[in-house]
Parts: C-alpha cells; sequence; structure tokens
C-alpha cells in the first residue's frame, strides 16, 4: 500500500467551522494485515419505487414483452422492453418477473378504490395497512428499515429517506386513507412512518453537516462559498498523511462534492431568479427538470455510500396519482392519465414509453457507483439496488405481474445477469425475502405474506419465452 505515514480510522471526518465531511474508503483506512475486503463497509442498500406499474403488466404488453424480456436465464433480449437501458448493465441486474402484491389489493368493501392510496406503504413492507384517515396508521416495518436497525447503527446517518414529488400533504386523501400511506415507503415500525427529502440541498447539507440550524445554513449559502472553502486546512493536514494514490482518491471525492454543490448552488440561483416555474410550490433546491432532480439525488447517494456516512436509502420517484408530464419520453400525456390507458394497444404502447423513461435513469447512478472504488471492488459490487413497483396494471388498479428487478451484487453474494420468471402467484415478497437474507439477515423466516424465499442465483432450467 502506498502509505507515506500512518493508519487512519474509516470515521476519519473533515472538519471546519460549522462543516463536517466524511472520507470515501481509502488505502490508509486498512489496518496492517488486514485486506480490503476486510475493512470496507457493509453492504449498501438503496430501494427505489415507481408507482403506477408497467405497461408490461397488460396482456398486449406481456405478449409484447413491455417490462420482461422474452427469454429466462442470461440470454434474455431487453430491447423490447422497458429495460432496455439497462442493456450496458445486464451482468449486474437480476429480473424478476410475474410477482404479486397481493397486500396491496382491497381486503374488504370499503377498501375498494383506494389502491392508489395505500399502494406505496406496501412496497417495502408488503404488509397490509389498515384503512384510516386519522393519526393510526398501521401497515408494518419496511425492509430497508430492518436493514437499517441492525446495520446502520454505526454511521452517522441511519438511513435516509429521498423522494421527488410532493409528499407533504397532510391528513386524509381518497377512499378513506391517510396520505401517509401515499406518501411514505420506509416505516420503522408498524404505525411509525418516516419522512421523506424532497430538496437537494436539504439531503447535501444534511450528509455534510453543514450549519447546526436552519439559519446558520442560510448564512453559509448567503457568504457564497462552497463547504471546500472551510476545509481547506484539514484537507491539507489529511494529505500529509496520504500516499499518492489516495490523495488523488481524495481529490476525485472532493471534485464530485463541489461539482453537486455547485449544480445545487445552479438551481437555487435559477429559481430565485424570479422566472415562471414549471413547479411553482416547489422548494427552491428543486429543479424544474425531472431528470436533473433524480440525477442530483442519485449522485447525493453515491457520495453518501462511497464515504459510508450512510448504508441505506429508501427513494420514492413517483407519487400515485400524479399527473405529472414527462416531455423527455416521447409521450406528453400526463402521467396518471396515460395509466389509465383503456386496454388499448396504441395508448399501452404510449405508457411503456414513460416507464422506458424512468428506466433510463438508473444506468447514470449504476456507472457512478460501478466507477466508485470499494475496497478491492467497487460500489456497485457492494451494493443491493431494488427497483419497482407495488401495482401491476394500472388500467384496472390491480397488483399482479409488478415490476421489479435487482441491481448491484450485494458484496458478492448476487451474481446478477439473469432473468427470472416466477410461477404464477408468487408474492413479491418472496423476492424481499431473499434480499433480507442476501443482506445478512438470515435470520428472517417469513417477510410480509412470504411463502419461501425465492432463489435469486440459480439459472432458470430453460430459456424459452417466458411470457
Amino acid at each position: 500500500m502506498d502509505i507515506t505515514q500512518k493508519h487512519i480510522s474509516r470515521r476519519t471526518v473533515l472538519k471546519g467551522v460549522g462543516v463536517t465531511m466524511a472520507l470515501p474508503f481509502l488505502e490508509a483506512m486498512v489496518p496492517a494485515r488486514a485486506t480490503f475486503a476486510q475493512a470496507r463497509g457493509k453492504v449498501r442498500l438503496a430501494a427505489i419505487e415507481m408507482v403506477h406499474g408497467s405497461a408490461g403488466s397488460t396482456a398486449f404488453g406481456i405478449k409484447n414483452n413491455l417490462w420482461a424480456p422474452a427469454a429466462v436465464g442470461r440470454d434474455f433480449d431487453l430491447s423490447p422492453s422497458a429495460l432496455a437501458p439497462l442493456e450496458p448493465f445486464r451482468n449486474d441486474i437480476t429480473i424478476v418477473s410475474n410477482t404479486d402484491v397481493r397486500n396491496a389489493e382491497a381486503f374488504t368493501a370499503p377498501e375498494i378504490g383506494g389502491d392508489h392510496f395505500r399502494s406505496s406503504a406496501v412496497f417495502l413492507t408488503q404488509m397490509h395497512p389498515k384503512q384510516t384517515q386519522g393519526s393510526d396508521v398501521l401497515v408494518g416495518t419496511s425492509l430497508d428499515q430492518y436493514y437499517a436497525q441492525r446495520f446502520g447503527q454505526t454511521t452517522a446517518i441511519p438511513s435516509m429517506q429521498l423522494c421527488i414529488e410532493n409528499v407533504d400533504q397532510a391528513g386524509g386523501c381518497s377512499y378513506g386513507y391517510s396520505c401517509t400511506y401515499t406518501d411514505s415507503i420506509s416505516w420503522a415500525a408498524a404505525n411509525q412512518p418516516l419522512p421523506m427529502i424532497r430538496d437537494p440541498r436539504t439531503v447535501f447539507d444534511q450528509l455534510f453537516g453543514v450549519g447546526a440550524t436552519p439559519a446558520e445554513r442560510l448564512e453559509r449559502r448567503s457568504e457564497d462559498k462552497s463547504i471546500l472553502d472551510w476545509l481547506g486546512s484539514a484537507v491539507a493536514r489529511l494529505n500529509k498523511n496520504l500516499g499518492s494514490a489516495d490523495r488523488a482518491r481524495l481529490a476525485d471525492y472532493l471534485d464530485d462534492v463541489r461539482e453537486i454543490e455547485r449544480r445545487i448552488q445552479q438551481v437555487e440561483a435559477g429559481n430565485s431568479s424570479g422566472e415562471q416555474r414549471e413547479l411553482p410550490g416547489a422548494p427552491v433546491g428543486v429543479p424544474d427538470s425531472f431528470e436533473q432532480h433524480v440525477k442530483l439525488m442519485f449522485d447525493l447517494q453515491a457520495l453518501a455510500f462511497a464515504s459510508d456516512t450512510t448504508r441505506v436509502f429508501a427513494f420514492k420517484m413517483g407519487r400515485d396519482a400524479s399527473n405529472r408530464v414527462y416531455p423527455d419520453s416521447g409521450y406528453k400525456a400526463a402521467f396518471h392519465s396515460a395509466s389509465h390507458h383503456q386496454d388499448r394497444d396504441e395508448r399501452i404502447t404510449d405508457f411503456a414509453k414513460i416507464n422506458k423513461y424512468h428506466i433510463s435513469m438508473l444506468p447514470y447512478f449504476l456507472a457512478k457507483l460501478k466507477n466508485t472504488p470499494d475496497g478491492d471492488s467497487t460500489l456497485l459490487d457492494n451494493t443491493l439496488i431494488v427497483y419497482g413497483s407495488p401495482m401491476g396494471n394500472s388500467n384496472v388498479h390491480n397488483h399482479k405481474r409488478c415490476p421489479l428487478f435487482l441491481a448491484g451484487h450485494a458484496g458478492g453474494a448476487l451474481k446478477g445477469g439473469l432473468h427470472h420468471k416466477a410461477a404464477d402467484g408468487t408474492p413479491m415478497a418472496n423476492v424481499m425475502l431473499s434480499m433480507a437474507h442476501l443482506l445478512g439477515m438470515d435470520d428472517f423466516k417469513a417477510f410480509g405474506d412470504s411463502t419461501a424465499a425465492y432463489d435469486l442465483n440459480t439459472v432458470p432450467a430453460t430459456t424459452a419465452a417466458a411470457e
């Protein structure tokens, strides 16, 4: 190892006035006689929900492989599907098609019609929400929070919850459900939803400890300085104890921090200019551009994973019943309206364009993780990402054949490069139970309405048509 002086702790941080910055994984953090693999952090978890299911969950979509590829096993063709943007990462993804989320269905007559308003609460809990518009909400602890409670307590932030849409609606939504169910995918306990952060500035400030109070943070921003301006002497002192490889890695990390900060400042300046905004009610740090917003959130997650500031993110990329328009998808109809395609082939095809556009955001994140060293491997090797929806065919609000895939390798526990088609009626909870095991929670015997753990690593026996 190229270390000039001494071993430094994995918990070493850079400190300035009102600023604290964790460091990326460096060679100098590896104790004598230890390996990178022994010294690196635990597996990171990123859970991403997109609402309204997929065009591929319809009869027409299944026939034309608008979500899942035709072949199971390794020789699958992504090109007809919404997953086509993931082709460069085919060896890093595990597709599990044809799973159901029964606990998002209506169980009683008064619950009929309320699918949009309970689904998000089911995604990571795989439990059925209590129908209420009061404060007595009840569903279940989410998978991300089980992991955070067990393996996230040694990090500065046990977990973070992010979102793109407005999720601060209080009180009751529709069909007798609290808006809490629509707005939350992370639950620390059955009755304890966790708030989600929409503003990239807020995420940045929490990650880097910029100011202890809102007033201090505002003062920092008004001085129009980078947080790196407050850390110059701390960086210089640290560099004296690092070898050349570590100094280069630290410099790259700080450049990433500065670039993200610059982009946030640019968004804030533009949104404060007085010009009319596409999202007039959004916080000043929220970009009007969906793509710009998502990429900022992905960059912040990658930085947090690299510095082991947190190992757990839940990211809600949409909100049920949202009528946001995604013109860059090639289809300009509002999202909720587009999802009610009336089972017409041409409208299902148009809805698939939106699904594909949403998936096209993911390669940016995967590339970021794959290009970030983490010990003797990469962040993508040491991360487990789940992307899915608790809804299937949104036109009829059902929860069958729901979209789902995993990415990353969970520290080597997940092989990747496979498409599994589950047997009809398989609960999505079976995959979530297997994820718990991949994450080191082997004592989990069940999760939600699971019936058995799903074998994610065995190559299916046939590559015949899956749909």
